[in-house]
């Protein structure tokens, strides 16, 4: 790892540090007990601090330190942290840090002038705070607790022995850039340098041989000091007691013979730490280019893998199938194996939503609390990245248009917070997530009469409730009154349908007038390959998500009907060759594929079918970005090019024409 390696390893963990400074500062307020909230604040905080020290990060370094100055004070008591000014600012310090962060990310290590001067009136709050500590004497001062024999004039006197390991160098650490940060924390009173240089024929011109003996002066606690050695904690050997109690462990110990002691230590023997018993991390950082150059690769594999059978089954060798079989069993597994490495716990994107509810919800006067489950269902990385936006969308809608006020919920009997929501589980080979308030519902009539007036519907026409409520996703649809920054200009739900339905999902809603109102959106576990179902029309084939496909029975249906009995229920379908108008006459022996998507059923009447697939799925160009019904396609064994039906839409499409 060189330095290059370090500082994107360092960006990496402060954006997830900056994550959990933030979740903790939006739960405080209610937090019956606080101590453990406190101390991760100050935790996340300091690390940042300590870590930028090392990059030299000078303007990071000195919002931060101002910021742990007063969380200092919080975890002494002096002063209340489960206040909204304090969160506010809290929060807004965390935003400009992960600005600072930012920069850094981009090549800034020097902060510009107009980043710093977005950081001055937060400073300018936090010295306030800061100086009205100092100002106050019935307030007490905050300090660390330390052992009695460490103390003089208020300053801890400790000893620091480190020795580096002799990958540091390689690993793109200056084992002088510590000593520099502790210089920032303290005072060095007295250094001495060591080494254990070994034979010339035996050096290593990018080895390190260096050690360190330090008598420093400190008001930071024990844990402080060690946390400046974070970075090299698993490459050195590091030991720090107060300066006393090395020095009174015998009367004949001086410091001479401590130094002698641990010069002749072997350079990579390892003193026993704080962190030595802690179990080693299994997780590793992986690009995602590369998981996605590795889902390609497996889709490639897959390709050629049915290639093979199919030239397996054209030569009639059992040995052969019987070879290619096992072959596609381990593909398979190799695939599904690949596909976990792209998926993620989706409890990290609700996450980012409790700083939204807390904000909008501040902004428009309403006392609206996040509720979240099912944090550890797991789908697609690319998954997690689109649905994003769409949540949002809906998110603010709620805040905005859902859940009252206050006031208004007193008058009506309700608690006056307010409940939003979010829930994710998996069900049928899909991810369900959905949106649900307590708010005050959708008014069926106001929506129905806009949608006759736009001209969405006829008068006459009979709609479920399902179906009035879905016409509030149209463009440009909005039942407002007043226009606010969030909404009431009939954009953004619009933009949640289309982007669901680019992600092969569907959304539905139901509400209730007065109780509330629930958005549920349903999409694939994984954009990259799927089990597929292939059926023929002519001499076209078909690819159907196998996960959709409720059963295959023969054709039967009256003339001129498109509809059928399906177990004394009535199941409207589709014909293919009429859908895609494609030349020729129908088989003598058709197959309905009875389809299922939210809940509904639906018929696909086809020729033939071929049996189940794996399915690498290809995106449609931008044009044919206006095609319905195909959601994509994928490259068939024998090289031809096989489309992917787009089942919501054409389940919705045959229970519209099911319905006239």
């Amino acid at each position: 790892m060189n330095l290059d390696d370090a500082l994107q390893t360092f960006l990496a963990e402060s954006r997830e540090l900056l994550a959990e400074m933030e979740a903790a500062l939006l739960v405080i307020e209610q937090a019956e007990e606080k101590d453990e909230l406190v101390n991760a604040i100050f935790r996340a905080a300091h690390t940042i601090k300590g870590s930028a020290g090392l990059f030299n990060l000078e303007a990071l370094v000195a919002f931060t330190h101002d910021v742990e100055s007063v969380l200092d004070h919080v975890r002494a008591g002096a002063l209340e942290i489960a206040n909204k000014s304090m969160v506010l600012l809290l929060l807004a310090c965390c935003d400009h840090m992960g600005q600072l962060v930012a920069a850094v990310a981009q090549g800034q290590t020097d902060a510009d002038a107009d980043l710093l001067q977005h950081g001055e009136p937060l400073t300018v709050q936090l010295r306030n705070y800061l100086s009205r500590i100092a100002t106050s004497e019935a307030l007490p001062e905050p300090s660390t607790k330390m052992p009695a024999v460490a103390q003089k004039d208020q300053l801890g006197q400790w000893h620091i022995d480190v020795r580096f390991g002799e990958d540091v160098f390689k690993n793109g650490m200056d084992p002088l850039s510590f000593i520099r940060y502790l210089a920032t924390i303290g005072n060095i009173t007295d250094l001495v340098t060591l080494d254990a240089l070994p034979n010339a024929s035996e050096m290593d011109p990018e080895s390190c041989y260096l050690g360190f003996e330090i008598e420093f002066e400190t008001d930071v606690d024990q844990d402080t000091i060690e946390q400046v050695f974070e970075f090299v904690r698993g490459d050195c050997t590091l030991h720090v007691a107060p300066l006393n109690s090395v020095l009174s462990n015998s009367s004949a110990l001086t410091f001479s013979t401590v130094l002698s002691a641990v010069v002749t230590l072997p350079v990579n023997q390892k003193k026993p730490t704080r962190d030595s018993a802690a179990p080693e991390s299994r997780s590793i950082r992986v690009d995602a280019e590369k998981l996605d150059q590795l889902i390609n690769l497996v889709g490639g594999l897959i390709i050629a893998g049915a290639s093979v059978n199919l030239i397996a089954r054209k030569l009639q060798s059992s040995e052969l199938q019987d070879s290619t079989a096992k072959l596609s069993m381990l593909v398979e597994e190799v695939r599904d194996s690949a596909l976990q490495l792209r998926m993620v716990k989706i409890g990290a994107s609700f996450k980012r939503f409790q700083r939204v509810v807390h904000d909008v919800a501040h902004d428009l006067g309403k006392d609206i609390v996040l509720l979240t489950e099912g944090e550890d269902t797991e789908l697609d990385k690319t998954l997690i990245e689109k649905i994003a936006d769409p949540l949002l969308h809906l998110v603010r809608n709620a805040i905005d248009h859902g859940i009252e006020s206050p006031d208004a919920r007193a008058a009506l009997g309700k608690p006056s917070q307010g409940t939003l929501k979010l829930d994710a589980f998996h069900e049928s080979g899909a991810v369900v997530i959905t949106v649900q308030d307590d708010g005050a519902g959708l008014n069926r009539g106001k929506i129905l009469a806009k949608g006759i007036e736009r001209g969405l519907v006829e008068a006459e026409q009979v709609l479920s409730d399902r179906e009035v409520y879905a016409l509030i996703f149209e463009p440009g649809f909005s039942t407002a009154e007043k226009i606010s920054n969030l909404s009431g200009r009939g954009v953004g739900l619009d933009v949640v349908t289309r982007n669901i339905a680019a992600l092969r999902g569907t959304v539905s809603i139901d509400s209730e007038e007065g109780v509330g109102t629930a958005v549920t959106i349903r999409l694939p576990l994984t954009l990259a390959i799927i089990d597929g179902f292939l059926v023929e029309v002519g001499k076209v084939v078909y690819a159907i998500p196998l996960d959709m496909i409720e059963e295959c029975v023969a054709y039967t249906a009256e003339p001129g009907h498109d509809y059928t009995s399906l177990r004394g229920e009535v199941l409207p379908f589709i014909r293919l060759r009429e859908l895609f108008a494609i030349p020729g006459q129908p088989s003598r022996r058709e197959n309905i594929v009875v389809l299922k998507c939210s809940g509904q059923k639906a018929g696909l009447v086809v020729d033939t079918l071929l049996g189940e697939y794996q399915t690498v799925i290809k995106p449609l160009g931008q044009m044919f970005r206006h095609v319905t019904c195909i959601s994509g396609s994928t490259i068939l064994g024998n090289g031809d090019v096989a489309l992917i039906l787009d089942v919501p839409s054409l389940v919705r499409q045959a229970m519209s024409s099911g319905a006239r």
